[in-house]
């Protein structure tokens, strides 16, 4: 295992993906965000069929860094109910994993 995570978390337009993963990676909660889109999400939510474009922020973290990384998204993310997923890494480049976890905050573990 490699210590490190991807966050893969949806938006309804970019500014706010930017927003939220500009102040991630200042707060060092994740080493980088990446965003891409627009893309086309089909989804239901209470109870009927929606259509809708967002933008896809993935961010690079350290699994201990998860908990505190979700409570940032939740304070900033305009959803009732936001996508937070976290993607663990089972083989990464060694360099990379530490790159990763040089660039992110330290916490007690």
């Amino acid at each position: 295992m490699s210590e490190i995570i991807e966050i893969v978390i949806t938006f309804d337009d970019r500014e706010t993906a930017e927003r939220v993963g500009r102040i991630v990676v200042e707060k060092r909660l994740a080493a980088c965000a990446q965003i891409n889109g627009p893309i086309k999400s089909m989804y239901w939510w209470k109870d009927k069929m929606e259509e809708s474009e967002e933008w896809v922020c993935t961010f690079k973290t350290r699994e201990n860094l998860y908990n505190d990384l979700e409570e940032e998204v939740r304070l900033l993310h305009p959803y009732e109910l936001p996508q937070i997923v976290a993607i663990g890494i089972d083989r990464a480049l060694p360099g990379y994993v530490e790159w990763v976890k040089s660039e992110t905050k330290k916490i007690k573990e």
